[in-house]
């Protein structure tokens, strides 16, 4: 899963399938369950740590959802394999914004939608007027208003795979969009510009404080477990300088954890989704 994850760690998983569409997923999972094999779906591998030991199973990646189509209105679908910026940028053709704090966020559109990715007091979420989910052996759309949402979360039945959003966006002047781009994309790399591979933010902000701003008072930047790092350009990225593991990785997490909560009592919550085999 190294090959297949941003922070470049990760043992192997028994099985690595990419299906073409959903009815092609639908045979793929009908196949796995007749022969009680365990899987977990994945997109691009952004905002994800594998043990290393790997995955027992399937991993499946849903990096061929890749379609996005205009609905009458102010309505736009993406599917979940669709990079972040490709969305910004299709609604931008049709004169359509309001999505633009997504456009340095690495990753695709399922895994933003997950975990509600934002930025600046906005997310995803709040934009989006349905998602499109396979529950059991049915596709069916959820309205947000019958979900359980928040920051950085978004509460899913076990086993749900979510297909596609469909935005609900409002008119904009693409030149307008354009600065919104121009500008996330020039913050990002001024601030998350780290220089190695990272899974993004790491810990998730406590409610009204930073998650880096906390862990600079407890000293942590910079601090190296192996080859994993606090990165010295921001200290919520923690970052691959060499050859590190899924081990340095969670070494280096619980100690930043620890002393962050010696220094000011606030438990920090990994952002990152942690999966595979202890």
């Amino acid at each position: 899963m190294s090959f297949h994850t941003s922070l470049k760690v990760g043992g192997p998983a028994d099985l690595y399938a990419i299906p073409e569409d959903a009815e092609d997923l639908q045979l793929l999972l009908s196949w796995l369950r007749n022969r009680n094999i365990p899987w977990m779906p994945t997109g691009r591998g952004y905002n994800l740590l594998v043990r290393d030991k790997g995955v027992r199973g399937a991993v499946i990646s849903l990096e061929r959802f890749d379609r996005m189509t205009a609905i009458e209105g102010l309505l736009i679908k993406a599917e979940a394999g669709v990079e972040n910026l490709a969305v910004v940028r299709f609604a931008q053709q049709l004169g359509l914004g309001g999505i633009g704090f997504i456009s340095g966020i690495p990753g695709t559109i399922g895994g933003a939608i997950k975990m509600n990715a934002g930025a600046y007091g906005k997310g995803l979420l709040d934009r989006t007027d349905h998602l499109t989910v396979l529950r059991g052996d049915t596709i069916r759309d959820f309205r947000m208003e019958e979900l359980d949402y928040g920051y950085r979360h978004l509460k899913l039945d076990d086993g749900d795979i979510v297909l596609a959003a469909t935005f609900k966006l409002e008119e904009r002047d693409p030149t307008q969009t354009e600065e919104e781009i121009r500008k996330d994309l020039e913050l990002r790399r001024t601030k998350h510009n780290v220089g190695h591979p990272s899974a993004g933010s790491f810990f998730k902000n406590p409610n009204g404080q930073a998650a880096w701003r906390l862990i600079d008072a407890a000293g942590m930047r910079g601090r190296k477990v192996g080859d994993a790092a606090v990165s010295e350009v921001h200290s919520n990225f923690l970052v691959n300088i060499g050859s590190a593991t899924a081990a340095d990785f969670l070494a280096l997490a619980a100690i930043v954890k620890n002393a962050v909560f010696e220094t000011s009592g606030v438990t920090l919550e990994e952002e990152v989704r942690i999966v595979g085999e202890v």
